[in-house]
């Protein structure tokens, strides 16, 4: 079986972060990039499929610039078969990025697929569900737990105050939200078997975008805090405060 892992090459979140001077985009100045953090559950969850099945192939795509290599490497340091750089410098909306791997799966003709639940940089967390769509293929969001018996998938998905059970079958998208497993580290053998991996270029599929970013903008700074005294008789004060200007109870 060829499993096909999506992942996406995002800011650290520990990075201070810029607009661009074009006020649309992110500026890359000092900006730490990584793989998609839910991405990695993802690629571990492929790896533990393809060692139940004890045969297989793991690939990894992504869609990106040159530098995105290095989010590729580093899933083919954990342990991932050969990877997919589908070129593109331009910003894509959600839809261009299915729409780019949705064409790449289906080259490689597979019928599982992996990627995380969203990625840390816009946060959309539709991705997964817009590739499944243009794929023709079923699609478990927020899995946390997941079974593969023959063409059966049975899969545990998190939702706000619990936990589904479902039932679906191949081909399936899932996408992986923390909890679904441990992702391993990337060892020194397997840092050094990265570098012999392949890692084929392509050109995205080309899209007509359904959306634009028309403006980037920081939230504004916090507020200081205020002190409005150092007793009891301060509180029908703060009690003023919190209903007329904070507006909280």
């Amino acid at each position: 079986m060829k499993i096909v892992v999506c992942v996406s090459h995002v800011p650290d979140t520990a990075s201070r972060i810029k607009v661009g001077s074009d006020g649309k985009t992110i500026d890359p100045a000092g900006v730490t990039y990584i793989i998609n953090p839910y991405d990695e559950y993802a690629v571990e969850e492929a790896l533990k499929t393809k060692e139940k099945l004890g045969a297989g192939e793991v690939v990894v795509v992504t869609l990106g610039s040159e530098n995105s290599k290095e989010t590729i490497r580093k899933a083919l340091a954990m342990g991932v078969d050969s990877g997919v750089l589908l070129k593109d410098d331009n910003q894509r909306d959600s839809f261009g990025i299915a729409k780019a791997l949705a064409e790449e799966i289906k080259a490689q003709g597979s019928q599982l697929v992996f990627m995380g639940k969203q990625s840390v940089d816009y946060d959309n967390s539709i991705v997964g569900q817009l590739t499944a769509e243009l794929l023709d293929y079923n699609c478990v969001t927020v899995c946390v737990k997941l079974e593969i018996s023959g063409e059966k998938v049975t899969a545990e998905r998190e939702i706000e105050g619990g936990r589904e059970v479902v039932e679906t079958s191949l081909p399936v998208v899932i996408t992986c939200q923390k909890g679904l497993n441990e992702p391993r580290y990337a060892s020194l053998k397997g840092i050094m078997a990265a570098k012999k991996k392949t890692i084929e270029e392509k050109s995205a599929a080309s899209y007509t975008p359904k959306s634009e970013v028309v403006g980037m903008n920081l939230p504004a700074g916090k507020q200081p805090g205020r002190i409005v005294g150092s007793d009891a008789s301060a509180v029908p004060e703060l009690v003023r405060l919190l209903k007329e200007e904070a507006k909280v109870i």
